[in-house]
Formats: C-alpha cells, structure tokens, sequence
C-alpha cells in the first residue's frame, strides 16, 4: 500500500478537504508542532490503494531575509544591500518547526499531493512544502510521478473531488515570480528604509513614527493619496451662475427645469440671459421624446470589487474584508476570495449555486422566481484565467456567520443573484422646453421592469417627480425664473475605494497585496482613515512623498512598479529570466539609491518645515552622565532621551511611560535612571540610559535595563532584586519591582508573568540568603502592624516565596496587561510554584455597522 502526503494551506482547510476526500471516514491527530492536525484514511489512488495522511502548513513555511550581520543596521551601509548582502530561506515562525514537522510527516511516504491555494503564492508555498520534504521520502523507482498538485476554487464536494481526479504539477515559474518580488522587496525596501529612519529620526525629535519606511508598491500607494491632497490645496474655487426656472402645468403643481447651458461664469453674460427669459410669459414645449433604457445587471464579483464595495459601502477595510473573507472561504460559504476574474466558464454550475439560496428569508422569492423562469446567463466579463469569481458555495445564516462575516457574504451572495438576474429597465421621458431664446430640459424615469435592482434595491432608479403629459407647441405659464450663484468645490481626500481602483488601473501590487500596501501606510502614520473611510495624509506622509518628487519622481510615481510588475508576471509565464529581471531591476534602484543619497538635502529642507529639531524637542527629565546637564524626553515615537550639549540620542523602551527614578544615579557611568512602566497592571523596571544603548557587560545585549544587568553589587541590578527562576518561561527571572509597594509584585524579567505579593506590607527585600529546597533568594517582609496576616503579632517574616507555607497564600500569578516589544514568551507550561489565575482572552474592537447597510450600499454606488 501506497503512503500519500497530501498539504493545505491551512489546518481549517486540511481538516475539510480531509473529510469530503474520506466521506467522514478519518481518524485525527495533534501534529508535533500543535499547530497542525493529521487526518489519516484509506482510499484508492491512481487506480492502487493508499494510505492517506492530510496535514497543512500555516501559510508560508519560510521567509526571505539577510545572513548575519547585514541585518544590523549599525554596521552595514544600506547601498550593500543591493548585491553585497547575502540573503537565506529562513522559517517563517519558527516557534511553529513547520519544517520538522512536515519531515516528520513526510518520512516514508511515495507520492506527495498539494492543496495549497490556486494563485501564485500557493504555487510558490508548494516548493517551499517539497524542499522540506523530498529529502526524507521515499525515492520513486525509475520515471515514477510522485508529486501532484491539485487546483480548486471551493471547498465544496463536487470542486474537491474534481481536483482531485484531474490532479497536475506544481508551476515553477509561478513561485520564481514570487521569489522574485520577495527579494526586489526586502532589498530596495531595507536599503531605503534604513537610510531615510536613520537620517532624520537622528534630527527631528516630533516625527510620530518609530520606523520611515519605504516601499517599492507602498509609496506609490501613499502618492496617490498625497497627490489628492495637492489638489484639495491648490483648489481655488470659482464662482458661476445657474439659471432656473420652473412652469406650472397645473395649478398647484409645479416643474423645475434644467438649463442646457447648464452654468455660466460670467455674471453679466448670467444676467443677460436672465433678463431676455423674463421677458417671456410662457414656456413652450419643443419636443418630447421617450426611450426605452436599460441599467445592466453587475458583472460577476471579482477581489477588487469586493474590496472596494466593503471599505466603501459596508465600511470594512480591505485588510478586514479580506481576512473575513478567507475565513468564509476555508469554512466553505464562498469560493477562492483571489480572483482578477468578472467571468463565469461555460460549465460552472449557475443554477446548483442558486438553489443553495433557495430557502433564505431574504432572498427565498427573489431565487425561486428565477428558477421556475429561467436564469439570464451573466454578462461577459474578463477572463483572468486564474479562479471563476467569487460566488456563494452555500446557504448561511445570520446566526451563524454574525457581524461582519454575515454582512460581507450577504453582499457577495445578492451580487451573486444579480448576476444571473434581468436587467433593469425604464422608460425614460425628455421634455425640452424653450423660453425665450433659451432651451431647458426636464427628464423623467419610470420603472418598467426592476429585474436585478429586486435584489440590490440601492441600485433601483430613483422616484422622481412624474411629469405631465404633453405634446409639441403646448405652453405652460411659467413660475419663476432666477439666477443661482455658486462655488465650485474641490475634490475631496481619496476614499479606500477610490485608492482601491487607483491601484488597480496604475498596475500597483496584487489582488491579494494591495490591502497589504494600504493598511502599511495607515500603520506607518502617513495616512489617518477618517469618516466615509477618506485617507488624509499626515505631515510626514505628505513631506516624504514631497521628498520624492523633488528628488526622484520615479520613487513614487506608479510607473516603475508597473512596469516591475509585468517583468514579475512574464516571469510567471516562463516568458522571461527570473535572474535577469532580478538584477536589471536591482541595477536601476541601487543607482536610484546612491542618486537619492546624495541629494537627501532636499527631502531634508522640506522636514525641517514641518518638524522641529531634535534639541528644541522634548522636556527635560533626567541628567546627562557626561556634561551632567538636563536631557530632553521626547515622546513623539520613538520616545528616546536627547543631550543636546553632547548632541547625542539615546532610545528607551516603547509602548509605555518614563519618568525620573528617584534621582538615583549608575554606578558605572553616572547617568541619571529612569523607570519604564506599562501602567498599573502591568511592568515596570528602572534602567540606565547609557546602559540600555551601550551594554556594559559581555553577556548583556542592546535593550536591556536594570533587572537584566549582571552587575554583582548595584542595588537595582538583577543580582540585587532578582529571586528565582519564572514559572512559566526557561530563561526569565523574577525580579522585585522596588517601585510597586503597597502593591508589592515581581515580573519576569522575559516574559509577561507578573507575581503579586504581600499586599500593604511595609517593605519588601531581597535576602542574600536562598531557599534549601528550590534555590530561589529569600525575600524579608515588614508588615503594617493593623494589616499584618502572620499568626500572632508578629510583623516581620522571612521566607521563600514559592515554598514557604507562611506566604503561600499571599501569592498570585497574573499576566501584565500590556507588553514591551521586547517581552516575549509566557506560552510554555508553568515550572515552578504559584498560584496561576490564567491568562484572560484578548480582544479586538470591532468596526461599528452601519445604521441603515442598504442605504450604505446606495450611496456607495449612486
């Protein structure tokens, strides 16, 4: 019997691919890495019996990035990182062992099949899935075929079991075009990136942003965007005039008529025109014309239509959009959410997918009606050749889908509906009028068949008023006549949608990367998403696109990526050389860098502008151990202490508050402590400046305060404070926090643990002496004589924390409620003793639904 490895994309997906291929019939397993499942059943393949072992990887196993020291930004200049710099396949999270894992599951096994996802990542995952497995299989007995890739756009039963009886070979070229833009990307983004952070984050101290970024598909992104902006600006609005009238064809009824000279910007031309319709007293019919018009039904849904019908109308971002709609896909409610494709082939099962909606409240009339009378077949779109478009795979219920899952499919599902609808038709009635020597005109709509606006009612034909029946020659009295005066208004900042189209017309990014790109320059605080979803450009966004522009327009106007991503893409058709174009491009950016580099005077004249230099930022909060005179705080991120005498910057921890500690000094260098806190339920620890940028001792690295120093007799140091071993971290240590009484607590020095302890006691030390039994430090506890919990009177005990029966229930495991960048861990098994309260579920705020979605969706496409 046969072993096959078969792989998804994600456990979710295994795990359903899984039980439609052994009708149910399968026995499950933790993977070793935990992350992954094993699904294991019998069955036939290629005609022979087979063992069959379903696992995933979760995304991509592994990541691009560069060898050794040219990760440091210290001791590389960024131009090597254009050729010089060597770079490796590193794991992607390595917490994870994916590669140790797949081999574990791989040895032994003759045939491979690849259920990655059918687009160009997938493919580029799946050689990712053979390099970690090959080595340890099984060798094929002379021209033996043993890997297969399956293509599939849905997890449905029918999608499945067709992939896999017409199963193919995975597309190396495809995963060379990806492994081409991973490169392009982390080498011109890194060379450029590190340059511009580290020149002016070391000038202005109120730039609010901790990393300047640059990236060859996200400033083009940001462009369009500060571009919109320019012209909000420069916008100098101009005053014209409008004349109109309005005829009474009944007594109380009356008609406003449109001019078709529409507007004027003249005001004595206005007025000339004004007075020579005053002089007549009826308006007389000059024609009426009626037409029959039709509003055609939507072209099948593609990726960016999705998108921008999600940030536009339902208020989601893309990012959002996307995420739920994967979900909706691995659960199996939609097919594959990548797709450039607007047209359904000839064999897809329209009316199988229509009678899955069939007993919906919302929709139930609509789709019975269209299957008693016969679908319209959808109009013909773009044939991308990748994935059919998105199409709801089956029913769902409000219940079970909730807030934004339900509200996307929703959409996805009456789009789908409309597709195979009837058009909408109308009747539409022209009246043109004259009035003197000038022609008006009303128009009229009236709905004679609603076809697909049934389904989609904000896309129906607005109620007018109706107009009155009349022929050629007939005159109407008329009402009044009068001249408008008015402004025109300046375009308003770009809407995610519009960036969205932008995008996609200019050639910037993917289908799956473009909410990458645009989620990137929100996060960088270049852009900031205001109401109706509009991106206004910050300072700093509008600056550096100004930089680039004045430096090198090519930077971050959409034409180079453009035409970097046809190379990319003939790549992918086998139609050009993934070396060539690797290094063409590479040669026209590093000549663009070291360009840039000499000429960053110009970018620099912009900031200095609009930021304020870094000595004439901040507050002064603790003294220098050189020129012991003041140094400046500056919050703006990256918060970090400025000495303007010495003209040197040192970076503090992030994400939490500093302030003086006490005015106690370094004992080796004589700079001034201040204290880190992530609040009051969470961390806090004293440190050095200096220390903290220049580590004093071999052992100690770049990032590190005074409860990681080593040094032997400092009273702050974590020889001084520490007590033992964490409790649930290998290589943390618990650390008294001498700033936490009455609340008194420990925190690993590693890890997020934090250990309450000895509530208003009076003072909290740290013996030299240890526990006999498990090593940790003793720790000395003065307690208030009214509050004290020891047995009789007494106020003072010594004893360990962990071991000690007189403290055991003073003792309380929590977890601080925010971390440092730097604290990681806190996810093995507890070690030690303690009482655990376990930690609390995080949670993430949830974007606020629309009053009235149908009228969001209306004004979205009006």
């Amino acid at each position: 019997m046969r072993t096959v490895l078969m792989v998804a994309e994600k456990p979710s997906l295994a795990q359903s691919i899984a039980k439609i291929l052994s009708r149910g019939n399968m026995s499950s397993r933790k993977g070793l890495n935990g992350a992954c499942s094993v699904h294991e059943y019998t069955g036939s393949f290629i005609g022979q019996s087979a063992h069959f072992k379903m696992t995933s990887v979760c995304g991509h196993v592994m990541t691009l990035d560069f060898i050794g020291k040219y990760n440091s930004w210290d001791k590389v200049d960024p131009a090597e990182l254009f050729s010089k710099a060597p770079t490796e396949k590193k794991e992607a999270n390595p917490k994870l062992t994916m590669v140790k894992f797949l081999q574990v599951e791989g040895r032994g096994c003759d045939c491979i099949v690849l259920w990655l996802d059918c687009d160009k990542e997938g493919e580029n995952i799946c050689f990712e899935v053979l390099d970690a497995v090959l080595p340890v299989m099984n060798k094929p007995r002379g021209t033996e075929r043993t890997i297969y890739r399956a293509k599939f756009s849905s997890i449905t039963d029918t999608d499945i079991c067709n992939a896999m009886n017409h199963l193919g070979e995975p597309n190396r070229n495809e995963a060379l075009s990806v492994d081409a833009r991973q490169e392009l990307d982390l080498r011109i983004g890194c060379a450029f990136t590190r340059f511009q952070t580290k020149y002016f984050q070391g000038k202005y101290g109120n730039l609010d942003s901790s990393l300047i970024s640059f990236g060859p598909c996200q400033t083009p992104t940001l462009g369009f965007c500060v571009e919109r902006h320019d012209k909000i600006q420069s916008f100098k609005p101009e005053t014209y005039w409008v004349l109109q009238a309005k005829v009474n064809p009944e007594k109380e009824s009356s008609l406003t008529l449109d001019w078709d000279r529409v507007r004027v910007f003249d005001r004595e031309v206005a007025q000339m025109f004004l007075n020579l319709t005053k002089m007549a007293k009826e308006a007389k019919v000059e024609s009426v014309s009626k037409k029959e018009k039709v509003k055609q039904r939507p072209l099948a849904l593609n990726t960016v239509e999705m998108l921008r019908v999600a940030s536009a109308a339902l208020g989601m971002g893309p990012q959002h959009a996307m995420q739920i709609a994967e979900r909706l896909y691995t659960q199996g409610y939609i097919s594959y959410p990548r797709t450039e494709t607007t047209h359904y082939p000839e064999n897809f099962d329209l009316k199988g997918c229509l009678r899955q909606q069939a007993n919906n409240p919302y929709w139930a009339e609509t789709v019975k009606s269209l299957l008693s009378e016969g679908i319209n077949r959808p109009r013909k779109g773009h044939d991308a050749g990748d994935h059919p478009p998105i199409t709801p795979m089956r029913a769902a219920t409000e219940a079970e889908l909730g807030g934004d899952g339900w509200r996307l499919y929703e959409y996805i599902t009456r789009h789908f509906i409309a597709t195979v609808s009837a058009d909408c038709k109308y009747l539409q009635t022209t009246i043109s009028f004259s009035i003197g020597p000038e022609r008006f005109t009303c128009v009229g709509k009236v709905v004679t068949s609603p076809g697909f606006t049934e389904i989609m009612p904000w896309h129906s034909i607005p109620l007018e008023e109706s107009l009155p029946h009349c022929e050629k020659g007939d005159l109407f009295p008329i009402g009044e006549i009068k001249l408008l005066e008015k402004q025109t208004s300046p375009p308003d900042y770009l809407t995610e949608a519009e960036l969205i189209t932008l995008m996609e017309k200019h050639g910037i990014g993917t289908d799956a990367s473009i909410p990458v790109h645009i989620n990137n320059i929100c996060q960088r605080n270049y852009v900031t998403v205001e109401s109706g979803r509009r991106l206004k450009p910050t300072n700093l966004g509008i600056v550096l696109v100004h930089g680039y522009y004045k430096i090198d327009a090519e930077l971050v106007l959409p034409t180079i990526r453009s035409a970097v991503e046809k190379q990319l893409n003939l790549i992918a058709l086998g139609k050009a050389n993934y070396h060539q174009v690797l290094e063409h491009t590479l040669d026209i950016f590093k000549r663009k860098f070291h360009y840039f580099v000499d000429s960053i005077a110009g970018m620099d004249e912009l900031m200095e502008v609009s930021f304020s230099p870094l000595a004439a930022t901040g507050k002064p909060l603790s003294r220098c151990g050189k020129c012991h005179r003041f140094m400046k705080y500056i919050q703006a991120k990256p918060s970090r202490l400025h000495c303007s005498h010495c003209d040197d910057t040192y970076s503090l921890p992030q994400n939490g508050t500093i302030k003086l500690y006490k005015e106690l000094r370094c004992p080796l260098d004589d700079f001034e402590l201040v204290l880190w806190s992530s609040g009051s339920r969470g961390k806090s620890y004293p440190l050095c400046p200096y220390c903290y940028n220049h580590p004093p001792f071999r052992d100690m690295k770049k990032g590190m305060g005074c409860n990681e120093c080593t040094h032997p007799t400092c009273q702050h140091s974590l020889s001084m404070l520490g007590i033992g071993q964490c409790v649930e971290c290998e290589n943390g240590v618990l650390v008294l926090d001498p700033t936490s009484g009455p609340k008194w607590k420990m925190a690993c020095n590693k890890c997020n643990v934090i250990v309450h302890f000895f509530e208003n006691a009076h003072k909290v030390r740290v013996s030299a002496e240890t526990c006999d039994l498990c090593e940790a430090a003793l720790v000395d506890v003065d307690f208030n004589k009214a509050k004290s919990p020891l047995p009789g009177d007494e106020t003072q005990h010594s004893g360990c924390v962990f071991c000690d029966p007189v403290f055991q229930d003073l003792v309380e495991l929590k977890h601080a409620a925010m971390r440092h960048p730097m604290h990681r861990g806190g996810q093995g098994k507890r070690q030690g003793r303690g009482r655990g309260k376990g930690r609390r579920p995080g949670g993430r705020l949830n974007p606020k639904k629309p009053k009235d979605k149908m009228a969001a969706l209306a004004a979205y496409f009006v």
